[in-house]
C-alpha cells in the first residue's frame, strides 16, 4: 500500500461530530472550526439532554461527548500544535487528522512541530520526504543540525534533479518514483516510544501548490509508514540495505 494508499484510507475513515440542542451559531462555528479535517459536523435535537453538547462518533461507533465551549475555546484557535497535551478531548479521538489545501507555509510550519520533538528527544529515526533537491537545499542547514543530534537518525527522500544537495549528517536516499515525486511526508519513529510517534503525509495535487494529506500520532499507521519507506526504498540508489518484510495495512485505515 502506498503512501496515497494510505491518505485515501483516512479519507474513508471521516467520523461525525453531532452537536444536540445547538444554541445560536455554534454548529456552523464548529464548522468553521473543523473545516480542514476529517470529521463532519451536524446537529441534532434532544428533549433530555442539555444544550450545547457534541457527540462524536464513526457510523455507529460512540468515541466522547464534550460541550461545545471546550471546543471552542479560545475559538480562534483553529489548527492543533502537534502536541497531544494541547488537544480538548475531541481531537484526542483524530489520530488520523485529514488537512486539505494546504500551502508550502502551512507544511512548512507542520513539518517544524515533528522536527523539533525529533530534536527534543534527541534519538530514534526522523524520515522526511522533500520530492526534489530544489527543496532540500533550503533545510540542508537544519537537517545537517538534526544529523548531528545525539543519537537521532536523519533519512531525507528526493527525486534526483540535476542538483542534488551533499549529505554530511544525513542519509539522504535518491528515488526515481513519482510517489517521491508528488508527496511530502515527515515520519518521527519516536525512539521507539509510542507517545512520542508521530508523522505528516501529504501529496501535491497536480497543477496547483496544495497538498491534502494527513498528520497522526497512531503507533501503528507511523509503525506501518517507516517500514514502508524502508521496504521500498532500500535499493542500492538509496541506501543499500536489505529490504524488509512489509507490515500489514493499518487495520483501522483499511
Amino acid at each position: 500500500m502506498s503512501l496515497g494508499d494510505l491518505i485515501d484510507g483516512v479519507v474513508a475513515s471521516e467520523k461525525t461530530l453531532t452537536v444536540f440542542n445547538p444554541v445560536g451559531d455554534v454548529t456552523d462555528r464548529l464548522a468553521a472550526h473543523f473545516s480542514d479535517r476529517n470529521i463532519s459536523v451536524t446537529s441534532a435535537c434532544s428533549p433530555h439532554g442539555p444544550s450545547n453538547y457534541a457527540v462524536l462518533s464513526t457510523d455507529d461507533t460512540f468515541h466522547t461527548a464534550v460541550a461545545v465551549d471546550d471546543l471552542l475555546d479560545p475559538p480562534e484557535q483553529v489548527e492543533p500544535g502537534f502536541e497531544r497535551q494541547q488537544y480538548a478531548p475531541v481531537l484526542d479521538h483524530l489520530d488520523e487528522t485529514l488537512f486539505t489545501s494546504y500551502d508550502r507555509d502551512k507544511m512548512l510550519a507542520a513539518t517544524r512541530e515533528i522536527e523539533d520533538r525529533a530534536w527534543r528527544v534527541g534519538a530514534g529515526h526522523l524520515y522526511s520526504g522533500f520530492q526534489t533537491g530544489d527543496n532540500l537545499r533550503p533545510q540542508q542547514t537544519a537537517y545537517e543540525r538534526l544529523g548531528d543530534r545525539g543519537d537521532l537518525s536523519v533519512h531525507a527522500y528526493v527525486y534526483p534533479s540535476e542538483r542534488v544537495p551533499q549529505a554530511d549528517s544525513f542519509q539522504l536516499h535518491l528515488a526515481r518514483t513519482e510517489e517521491i515525486r508528488n508527496s511530502w511526508f515527515v515520519v518521527y519513529d519516536g525512539n521507539g516510544i509510542n507517545d512520542y510517534k508521530c508523522a505528516l503525509v501529504a501529496e501535491e495535487r497536480p497543477h496547483e501548490a496544495e497538498f491534502t494529506g494527513f498528520w497522526t500520532y497512531d503507533p501503528s499507521t507511523v509503525d506501518y509508514l517507516v517500514n514502508y519507506l524502508q521496504t521500498t526504498y532500500a535499493s542500492i540508489e538509496s541506501d543499500g540495505t536489505g529490504r524488509r518484510r512489509p507490515l500489514p495495512f493499518p487495520r483501522h485505515l483499511a
